[in-house]
């Protein structure tokens, strides 16, 4: 890979990087006063419904607008990729036109399937924000299908502030005029809607100000023969992207319907059952945070992916593959070890109680199966293959579904993360099974896997030893903000001991340092 067109595409990660960081920490801070003033039962019911919000966002952040990037990047000039988008967005419009109708006329339907008719007008607000989706998506999609990643990036962080802020106002009101939880949870969900208004319309302004007359395909449709074969394309190609974009929130979504319903079956009181569930939920914005990297590292590679693909550079696609894949496996295996074993400090400092630790630790372990799984997705969606990727998932998510209400039943909401996990490493499995012997072989090359299990094992040691110490000098922790100070330390003292150690052992070679961002500077610092 050239390096000039490598840093350019890691610079774009970079952007996206930051962006998603910044949401997911306003993500995470929402949770905190809205937690703490509704409590968990209210945290319980404001999560039941995420999962729909989440696959509305993830379609129009990073699912949808990864395809239309890839078909975007096919084009050969600005004529035929105008055309192509003409061709495509009316498809779009009617299919998120058909999951606003599904959701909203069937919402009580769906809340009784959760066990909670309440949370049908949830259902109702929520599904509006499906009609955002063609528009969102398709601006973003359009400019990072040329390597801009600004509009995305200020369009997510913008949408998240307001979102953040009309959630804060739902959670200050039910403090102050004595809302219930389902009322305080629907004036909440109306954040997301209001948010991806203000969204498109930043999006729109970047698209007059630097790609002119490139939004036509809003107004002018296009339905020519060649239009099918299109349409078969957004629905297979488009359809995994957009599965492996939301397939952690499926999972999620699975939850909703089973957990709260297995609890009260095994013998748990209603209102038990929704706390403990609220707790369970506790470990979606961890794990959403972990992932943000793994997940911008994916839109930024897909484009250059699919181009070394398209031209048959096979050396070039295979050195891309297995530099994404090291990168990825690094990271989020990281992030997952590093949040289990901070998990205690983070979960009283932003919950306000050591509720579910050992549930919650083994759910962050999802972050290291989901990132990769999210790689080689990604590698072979650039090589046109999609049935492999299909039965991949569709096998995990049947896991996922057959396991949870039994392993619930019998242990709980530790049950429920095990089934996650169960479902993640299932996926992985037959992805690496379908995938290219020749892109496996990153794991046994310059001896990755035993130098990243020696640097996981240094910083793991090193995180066990803050702990001790802590216990030593604190005992039991009780006071949030005192637990916010050891969190943050204990990231800062596991990062620096990581990165310390994977630069020392030569984890990543020069060239690979070099296509990181702020690696030169990392590598200076070593000599």
């Amino acid at each position: 890979m050239a390096h000039k067109e490598m840093r350019s595409m890691m610079q774009g990660a970079a952007i996206l990087t930051i962006a998603s960081f910044i949401a997911k920490v306003l993500s995470a801070v929402y949770r905190v006063p809205f937690q703490n003033l509704v409590g968990d039962e209210g945290f319980y019911v404001y999560q039941q419904v995420y999962p729909i919000y989440g696959i509305a966002m993830t379609l129009a952040l990073s699912g949808l607008p990864q395809f239309i990037s890839k078909i975007v990047a096919e084009q050969s000039d600005i004529s035929g990729q105008k055309k192509i988008l003409q061709q495509l967005f009316p498809f779009v419009f009617v299919i998120a036109g058909l999951c606003w109708a599904f959701f909203f006329l069937g919402s009580h339907e769906i809340a009784f399937m959760m066990g909670d008719y309440r949370l049908a007008p949830l259902i109702q607000v929520v599904s509006f924000t499906f009609l955002l989706v063609p528009i969102l998506s398709f601006y973003r999609g359009n400019f990072q299908g040329h390597l801009l990643m600004v509009p995305s990036a200020v369009s997510q962080v913008t949408e998240q502030i307001v979102r953040v802020g009309v959630i804060l106002i739902a959670a200050y009101s039910f403090s102050r005029f004595g809302w219930s939880v389902y009322q305080t949870g629907t004036i909440a969900m109306a954040g997301a809607l209001f948010g991806g208004i203000v969204a498109a319309g930043i999006l729109w302004y970047y698209d007059r100000k630097i790609r002119v007359g490139s939004s036509a395909y809003l107004t002018q449709w296009k339905v020519e023969k060649g239009s099918r074969k299109l349409f078969g394309r957004l629905v297979v190609e488009g359809g995994i992207v957009s599965l492996y974009s939301a397939y952690l929130i499926l999972f999620q979504l699975i939850d909703s319907f089973l957990v709260k319903n297995s609890l009260v079956a095994a013998g748990i009181s209603d209102a038990a059952a929704k706390v403990d569930k609220g707790v369970y939920d506790r470990g979606q914005p961890l794990v959403q945070l972990g992932l943000v990297v793994a997940l911008a590292l994916s839109s930024s590679f897909l484009p250059a992916l699919t181009k070394y693909f398209m031209s048959q550079e096979n050396a070039r696609f295979l050195q891309a593959a297995k530099v994404f894949l090291r990168l990825t496996t690094t990271i989020a295996a990281a992030a997952s070890i590093g949040l289990a074993l901070l998990l205690p400090y983070m979960n009283f400092a932003l919950f306000k109680d050591y509720k579910g630790n050992g549930v919650l630790g083994v759910y962050v372990c999802s972050i290291a199966f989901m990132a990769v799984i999210q790689a080689y997705q990604s590698i072979l969606q650039s090589r046109n293959r999609f049935f492999t990727s299909m039965l991949s998932a569709g096998i995990g998510l049947l896991v996922k579904l057959f396991l949870t209400s039994p392993l619930t039943y019998s242990f709980g909401t530790l049950g429920a993360s095990i089934s996650t996990i169960t479902g993640l490493v299932v996926t992985l499995f037959f992805l690496v099974v379908f995938s290219k012997k020749e892109i496996n072989r990153f794991v046994v090359e310059h001896h990755f896997l035993k130098k990243l299990t020696i640097s996981l094992g240094i910083m793991g040691f090193v995180l066990l030893c803050y702990q001790g110490v802590i216990a030593v000098l604190f005992g039991i922790v009780e006071h949030r903000g005192q637990a916010l100070i050891l969190t943050i330390v204990g990231v800062l003292m596991g990062g620096t001991t990581f990165i310390f150690t994977i630069v020392k052992i030569k984890l990543f070679t020069i060239r690979e340092w070099l296509t990181l961002p702020f690696g030169a500077k990392i590598l200076r610092m070593k000599r």
